[in-house]
């Protein structure tokens, strides 16, 4: 028979203010007499931010130590790109030129989302061979569309847990409908959730993409190349893309970086290829 032991003797915070009409006190007392944790309008307050950091920061840090999730790997690239079956869609049903030729750019892309997908579900078969949940790895994203929702989809396709960090934008951006439920994130401020991207991540795999891509990218190369961090793989999709829009080689030749900063770079063309880096980088089974 198990024993009915308490873990902790205090009441949670959601017990106490259920047993309590706080709210109905704060009407006499005037809004002062709000509970600070439970009164909105003062934790939105300028002078508070210190602690809706520490909050960003925790939220996501604890949902995800429930779930042994340990290790990620994050996908970065365009939230523009399309599956191919929806570009050809696109394509059809053109009314003019000048939306087939949107299309048909959309068309050409669509290798990009179908690659990530692939990857999602390389990764997810991978984590089914481990039985101890600590030695999973699971695929991270910013959890909208493009990029984010392909790798997120290749991996919940294939049965496995998937990771979203959403941010809060003007023009609302809404967590695509592939990231399990209880690990979709929303984050206000970019710096927590570049935090939580680099927290657990044991690679990085970048798409082609546009400045958001790009900020993500270099932010993980600056804080491996400054010791932030520990080295880990990086890895570029579409070789031809990434050595034409950056050039790192002459970044070399002009000794603005280290030879010695390449080396956690790895270009690549297949998601397949992706995988083998990380395969090898960390000896995985």
């Amino acid at each position: 028979m198990t024993p009915k032991l308490p873990r902790d003797n205090a009441q949670t915070a959601g017990q106490f203010l259920a047993a309590t009409r706080g709210d109905a006190e704060a009407k006499q007392y005037g809004d002062s007499y709000h509970l600070a944790f439970a009164d909105h309008e003062f934790l939105s307050r300028p002078e508070v931010r210190g602690i809706r950091f520490e909050l960003e920061l925790l939220k996501p840090d604890l949902a995800l130590r429930e779930r042994a999730i340990d290790h990620t790997i994050v996908v970065f690239g365009s939230a523009r790109f399309i599956c191919k079956a929806d570009a050809e869609l696109l394509l059809a049903k053109a009314p003019d030129d000048n939306a087939r030729l949107k299309a048909n750019t959309a068309l050409d892309n669509s290798h990009h989302y179908e690659s990530a997908r692939e990857f999602g579900h390389l990764v997810a078969s991978y984590n089914q061979t481990q039985s101890d949940a600590h030695n999973r790895l699971h695929i991270c994203t910013g959890g909208g569309p493009g990029i984010m929702e392909a790798a997120n989809r290749g991996a919940f396709e294939s049965g496995d847990l998937t990771i979203g960090l959403n941010i809060s934008l003007p023009r609302e951006q809404n967590p695509n409908p592939y990231i399990t439920p209880g690990l979709a994130f929303r984050f206000h401020y970019f710096a927590l959730r570049k935090m939580h991207f680099v927290m657990r991540a044991r690679a990085i795999v970048v798409y082609p993409g546009g400045f958001g891509s790009f900020d993500e990218l270099f932010e993980v190369l600056t804080l491996i190349q400054t010791k932030k961090i520990e080295p880990l793989p990086v890895v570029l999709v579409d070789a031809q893309h990434w050595q034409t829009v950056v050039r790192f080689d002459l970044l070399v030749n002009q000794e603005l970086i280290d030879v010695a900063d390449m080396k956690i770079i790895h270009f690549v063309d297949t998601a397949t290829q992706a995988w083998s880096v990380i395969r090898d980088w960390y000896e995985l089974d």
